[in-house]
């Protein structure tokens, strides 16, 4: 039989018990929180089944499985997993009579909820979203040596493997697939998760020249064609790569669930134009100032307020995105999520601790050039963020 990893009771333990005293300082008033998602149910149980677990503030936590519970009891080590067909077989042992329950207010559907409510009539319900992305968002040991090896793997492809497979007259979908398929024999889990909602993408951007600034629902500052306008993701399969291009890609990769995010891009042909090279070369700068302030206790607000005043009107046209598609972040948190809290934007005025992982990525679009810039993942030390994705600057020649 296949032995797959498995998150250790201790670190279960510690998430669970994080949570707990974040409600208590947070949402004081709380008697009982259920988790629903099956990231946050991996994130507490080690396991992703179709489930809820049951958190009572004064009483030993419960995960009730549906399907499959044979697996859970196979991957997980929570100390309480109990099988039911449906909420009625949890509430039939829930005699405790609470007014409100937190919920993942962000993630549940309305008709989910209230087939829940059927069986557990709580008169309100509260949100705990921002609560466990806090506790989210401090990565363990244990997490950081995961999302360390998706970064070694991300810096291998991008930086020393992409180069000898372009080639003249690709498409941009057939780079997708052949990266996707190298990114898998590396050692990357296969898919990219997101916490936005209704938002999917399969590997990230992948464009040549201006497809790298065309439009996207994709609330970030790259874009490409895609496949269709009912698949906007991947690469186009029209798109054929020409001397002098240039080739952006920006996608995650991923160990156990944990995610990095990494932009690299590439001159093939011939150089570009000296402009777009000290474009580039700027954002570069951008990237590490931004890794030198990633202390603990600064403020993500201050750091992006501090970074946006150097920078002169020019720059800033067309900075984070192209024309009016422009983004209002430099960064974000990164792990189960691609998209986590917090974000180095405006309104997160909370310190940044030890453990935080941001993926940073200043870029800028140029007209029929495409998007220049650059982007990897830090992990927030006493000394800074230190880069776990690599350090190549980008435009990496291929001529």
């Amino acid at each position: 039989m296949i032995q797959n990893s498995v998150v250790p009771l201790t670190e279960l333990t510690a998430r669970l018990q994080r949570l707990r005293n974040q409600m208590n300082i947070l949402k004081p008033d709380w008697r009982i929180g259920v988790v629903f998602s099956k990231i946050n149910l991996f994130y507490f149980t080690g396991t992703m089944q179709e489930g809820m677990l049951l958190i009572p503030r004064d009483d030993q936590a419960v995960f009730w499985v549906r399907r499959s519970y044979e697996r859970a009891l196979k991957e997980s080590r929570f100390p309480l997993i109990r099988p039911m067909d449906s909420f009625r077989d949890a509430a039939s042992f829930f005699t405790s009579a609470y007014e409100s329950v937190y919920i993942e207010s962000e993630i549940v559907p309305v008709a989910f909820l209230q087939r829940f409510l059927r069986h557990f009539p709580f008169s309100r319900t509260e949100s705990m979203d921002q609560v466990i992305a806090s506790v989210r968002a401090v990565k363990s040991p244990y997490e950081l040596k995961l999302m360390t090896s998706a970064g070694s793997i991300h810096q291998r492809v991008l930086e020393d493997l992409v180069p000898e497979i372009i080639q003249e007259g690709m498409s941009e979908l057939e780079l997708a697939t052949e990266l996707f398929a190298m990114l898998i024999k590396e050692g990357h889990h296969g898919v990219a998760r997101l916490g936005m909602f209704d938002t999917e993408i399969a590997l990230g951007h992948i464009g040549f020249g201006e497809s790298s600034i065309y439009p996207t629902y994709f609330n970030g500052p790259g874009g490409n064609y895609g496949l269709s306008p009912a698949v906007p993701l991947l690469g186009n399969p029209h798109r054929v790569l020409t001397q002098g291009d240039l080739v952006f890609i920006d996608v995650v990769c991923g160990v156990e669930g944990y995610h990095t995010d990494k932009t690299m891009t590439y001159m093939f042909g011939q150089p570009l134009s000296q402009r777009v090279m000290e474009t580039h070369e700027k954002c570069v700068e951008i990237q590490n100032k931004i890794a030198e302030l990633l202390l603990p206790g600064a403020v993500p607000s201050a750091i992006y307020n501090d970074i946006i005043n150097r920078l002169s009107p020019d720059f800033l046209e067309n900075f984070m995105g192209y024309g009016n598609r422009k983004v209002k972040f430099l960064g974000h948190g990164i792990g189960l999520w691609i998209d986590e809290t917090p974000i180095i934007a405006q309104g997160f005025d909370d310190p940044i601790e030890e453990g935080m992982v941001f993926a940073i990525e200043p870029k800028k679009g140029i007209d029929r050039v495409g998007m220049v810039g650059i982007e990897n993942t830090f992990v927030v030390t006493s000394r800074g963020g230190k880069s776990i994705t690599g350090f190549n600057p980008g435009l990496i020649p291929i001529y």
